[in-house]
């Protein structure tokens, strides 16, 4: 199969029919094999009958539903483990993104050798206030934490291998640094692609201010578990140094100044105080971690890797 076509959506019954019609014109042109997965994360509209119905017109159309919200991140995951296509392309059903850009998308991972590629929505139609100033501000922060060089992490148009989306889960809000996850799994060449932003047609963004705060706790959790994960010990052993240094310097300090000065008031002395916070802090991140290293070489999956190749198997 081309391509996979992934689209999360939440109460967008109005634009679907529109969106599949425009997608099968683009398919039918190019002449792709292909599958369009819709995933109907907890609707509360009659989203999902219509999904039903395009499937009697369609039978590329398919659908999966949640019980509940789980979210985009939660929707995306779980389409991922099912796309079977060469190369999936992920859009929103709001109708701003165009499905004229797949082709060019497509192009970029099969012919010029992209594992993922993001669209870039140079000329946004979107709140400048509540949408692009934060947008931009995430996105530089994303682009010095991650060092992947792309202006617009959050896009929802974006296309990977099929490589790509079977080697990495996407939990929590992660679904704006999916290139990030796909880097920390070993796939090195992501690129970017300037595409079309449509004017929204039906209904309202789902997503308000709490996504920033979220999206930053994100940012940092995933810079964690993908530099540390295998290595926990790395990081809480060199704060654990540091602070345990830091007591133990201060503690001399006390100790020799005492002998020296035949200072009776030791424990009445701030520095006392400071030295026992800080060697106590430096053993507790110590323990934190060794417990760390037990559960990750105990943990399901801790010597699982994305192997490139096998002969001989």
């Amino acid at each position: 199969m081309d391509l996979s076509i992934v689209i999360p959506l939440l109460d967008e019954a109005e634009s679907l029919p529109e969106l599949s019609s425009w997608i099968e014109k683009v398919m039918n042109e190019n002449h792709y094999s292909y599958e369009i997965i819709f995933v109907d994360d907890g609707s509360s509209d009659n989203s999902w009958e219509v999904i039903g119905k395009l499937r009697e017109n369609n039978s590329q159309i398919k659908g999966i539903r949640f019980q509940r919200n789980y979210g985009k991140s939660a929707a995306l995951n779980e389409a991922f483990r099912a796309a079977q296509g060469d190369v999936v392309i992920t859009m929103d059903a709001d109708l701003q993104d165009s499905p004229d850009e797949i082709p060019g998308l497509r192009k970029m991972i099969l012919e010029d050798g992209y594992d993922v590629v993001s669209g870039w929505k140079k000329k946004r139609f979107d709140n400048t206030l509540t949408k692009n100033i934060p947008s931009k501000f995430f996105n530089w922060v994303t682009r010095r934490m991650s060092k992947i060089k792309l202006h617009d992490f959050n896009c929802g148009l974006k296309a990977y291998r099929n490589k790509v989306v079977k080697s990495i889960e996407v939990y929590g809000e992660m679904h704006r640094y999916i290139p990030v996850l796909a880097k920390w799994a070993g796939f090195k060449k992501i690129g970017e692609k300037v595409v079309e932003h449509r004017p929204r047609k039906y209904g309202r963004s789902k997503f308000g201010w709490r996504r920033f705060i979220n999206g930053f706790l994100d940012l940092m959790s995933i810079t964690f578990v993908g530099k540390f994960s295998k290595r926990p010990m790395h990081f809480f052993g060199l704060w654990g140094t540091l602070f345990f240094l830091i007591g133990l310097g201060i503690s001399l300090y006390l100790i020799i100044s005492k002998i020296i000065n035949f200072d009776y008031g030791l424990t009445n002395k701030p520095g006392f105080y400071l030295a026992l916070t800080a060697l106590i802090i430096g053993m507790q991140l110590f323990l934190a971690g060794f417990l760390g290293e037990l559960i990750s070489r105990n943990a399901p999956g801790r010597n699982s890797y994305n192997v490139e190749s096998k002969i001989g198997f």
